[in-house]
């Protein structure tokens, strides 16, 4: 199972919400591309970023951190948040970042994930899929759609995307567990690699992930609260799943 650690950022920092609440914020460093670095340095085989200020605007506001960060590191980044165009996912991908993960525009316009998968490939163009009660929630969580995570999915699925971040909104930031029932339903209904995203609180939490066949895990609050311990995370999932 590939471990995700997350830095989220916003005006510059890396932070931390509840449930998407922009009201709701942790500060935990002013220098994101020393978080990264650190994440790196315990193990860490690939990052997952998050543009807070982007998703509510609709455009990449905290670019100049992100190629920070991006230079800083070795390993790949993957970044969502406010990409709503072609030429976002063009100056992402120039700037280094290994993956571009898009939410609100996915269900506003699935043709246009398609046109991008066909340009950029499956493996640069991943989808982000929230849900709240099941429904998938758009423009940084503050609207939700008529349709559901599954339906998101299987309609992503058809555009040729075969990565996906799926969110349970109810759950982030709240180390209350991650969603399993359901991001086992994705993973197994649709065939796709589901990234679990959302309330991951301990090794247990994880543990009960990769037993249930999900294909990835994003570790964000867990591990600013030293919860879990990254470099045993990575030992124990990541390097276990490779010697299998």
């Amino acid at each position: 199972m590939q471990l995700y650690p997350a830095i989220d950022m916003k005006n510059g920092q890396c932070v931390r919400l509840k449930q998407g609440e922009f009201k709701e914020v942790t500060v935990y460093s002013d220098t994101p591309e020393q978080v990264a670095l650190f994440w790196q340095e315990q193990g860490a085989t690939y990052l997952h970023l998050v543009d807070l200020d982007g998703a509510l605007a609709g455009y990449s506001v905290n670019e100049p951190v992100i190629q920070k960060i991006v230079s800083s590191v070795s390993i790949p980044v993957e970044i969502g948040g406010g990409i709503r165009s072609r030429e976002a996912v063009v100056r992402m991908l120039q700037a280094g970042v290994a993956r571009v993960i898009i939410g609100t525009k996915a269900v506003e316009q699935p043709s246009f994930i398609g046109e991008l998968v066909k340009e950029f490939g499956p493996e640069k163009i991943v989808v982000g899929v929230d849900a709240r009660d099941g429904y998938a929630a758009v423009e940084g969580w503050e609207k939700v759609s008529s349709l559901t995570a599954l339906d998101l999915c299987l309609q992503m699925k058809a555009m040729g995307v075969r990565h996906i971040v799926y969110t349970d909104i109810s759950r982030d930031g709240m180390l209350s567990g991650p969603n399993l029932a359901h991001t086992k339903k994705l993973t197994e209904e649709t065939g796709m690699d589901i990234i679990a995203s959302g309330g991951v609180s301990s090794m247990e939490d994880l543990k009960a992930l990769s037993q249930a066949g999900i294909q990835g895990a994003i570790i964000g609050k867990a591990l600013y609260e030293k919860k879990i311990n990254l470099k045993e995370a990575v030992e124990t999932f990541e390097k276990a799943a490779g010697e299998r």
